[in-house]
């Protein structure tokens, strides 16, 4: 039997993610009710820009911006407290409609002792350091999946958080002892105590507002962090984030069901970046790679970390859509390109001598089969048709849709919400 409650749209990056989502959920969520995110935590940076104004969320949905939609945390995230408030008084302070920002009372919340222990499994990792941003988001997952997880929900139960903070202090007083620096617990109960009336007005049930809005018919912009191949189950682990990246992770992260997915875009750039470490196969270790990051401003947006370049990988990206089951795709920092000769494209991998899928990513030997375009020199800043592009620039992007097998629905040609291409 068809249904006739709207369908909710997904945005998400299909690489390792700082593929340009917010810029793109930016310029397309003037259109729907409700941007909902339903994943990660703080260590997920969106930028955006329009304007005179470049604001750098870690938190909220890229929905700030425009005043229609609400901007909904979902309940597969996890959320810092301290971050939380920092960024509603940061919005507030810049003329947003805070009430807008609603967080699932099933979003689990992120403490300063998670930070301290993520900082903590780093350094004892040594050489084989996954490379977090060490803001708590891994063992807050841990607690989550372990049961020791602290829910938005609770906070509206003062003593009985009180005792679930404590129990969680005394469970780790060992570890935090070889760490040497064990958390007070009337530090750790007195600030969050301290922060819950900053929050509680924004903690909703989760799955009835999701819900709530779809039958109530409203549009939803689902907004995906990180990228495709950070997704703890399906990307290049164990150097992977510690939630779903993917399309599926929408459906448990905000509690939908596929039934209620519409489009699946996938964002990704004109060519491939990667923060921390874990396999990048094509990566640049010269003057291009490092011309790649200075023209693209390929510095992490929460850690301020350089960013790691290489030419685009059809290989990754074709994973990326089966995985994700796009429907379409946008291309983002075609610009960056502008003023390179020749420009690359990852085709195909070997190993061993013989053809290999992206499983074979992290494999020592593999080789890559490459297609080479010729680069462009004009200014691309002012184009808004993907037609209208320079031949060169035109014939990279259908290079591109091929690798990709879903249509190109866009290309930005620069920071700025209006320098966007479209069909």
């Amino acid at each position: 039997m068809a249904s006739n409650v709207p369908k909710a749209d997904i945005v998400l990056g299909i690489q390792w993610g700082d593929e340009g989502k917010g810029r793109v959920v930016d310029s397309y969520c003037a259109d729907y009710d409700v941007v909902a995110r339903f994943g990660g935590g703080d260590n997920a940076g969106h930028t955006l820009v329009v304007g005179d104004r470049k604001l750098a969320l870690r938190i909220v949905p890229s929905g700030v911006l425009q005043d229609r939609p609400e901007l909904f945390i979902g309940g597969g995230t996890v959320v810092s407290l301290e971050g939380l408030v920092a960024e509603l008084d940061m919005l507030a302070g810049i003329g947003v409609d805070i009430s807008r920002v609603k967080i699932s009372d099933r979003a689990h919340v992120v403490f300063p002792y998670h930070a301290a222990l993520d900082r903590a499994n780093e350094t004892s990792r040594g050489d084989a350091a996954i490379g977090t941003t060490g803001r708590g988001i891994g063992p807050a997952y841990t607690d989550k999946a372990a049961r020791y997880g602290i829910t938005f929900g609770d906070l509206r139960k003062r003593e009985a958080l009180a005792d679930k903070i404590r129990y969680n202090l005394v469970s780790r007083s060992a570890v935090f002892s070889s760490m040497g620096a064990a958390p007070r617990e009337e530090d750790v109960v007195g600030s969050t105590l301290s922060l819950i009336p900053r929050v509680l007005s924004h903690v909703v049930d989760g799955v009835a507002f999701v819900h709530d809005a779809l039958e109530g018919g409203k549009r939803i912009l689902i907004e995906g962090a990180q990228g495709t191949l950070l997704d703890v189950g399906y990307g290049t682990y164990p150097y992977v984030t510690s939630s779903h990246t993917i399309a599926g992770g929408a459906c448990t992260g905000l509690g939908i069901g596929p039934t209620a997915i519409g489009s699946v875009v996938g964002i990704a750039k004109a060519y491939c970046t990667r923060v921390g470490a874990g396999p990048f196969p094509t990566e640049l270790f010269d003057d291009v790679g490092d011309a790649l990051r200075e023209r693209g401003g390929e510095f992490g947006t929460v850690t301020g970390r350089p960013r790691r370049c290489g030419w685009f990988d059809a290989v990754a990206a074709r994973y990326a859509v089966r995985v994700n089951g796009l429907t379409s795709a946008v291309i983002t920092k075609l610009d960056v390109l502008s003023g390179l000769d020749k420009i690359a494209i990852a085709t195909g991998y070997r190993s061993g001598g013989r053809s290999a899928g992206f499983g074979s990513a992290n494999e020592t030997d593999l080789e890559l089969e490459y297609a080479w375009y010729d680069g462009w020199s004009e200014d691309l800043s002012a184009i808004r048709k993907i037609d209208d592009l320079p031949p060169a620039a035109r014939r990279y992007v259908d290079a591109l849709e091929a690798a990709l097998a879903v249509p190109i629905e866009a290309v930005s040609l620069g920071p700025e919400r209006a320098a966007l291409a479209i069909r």
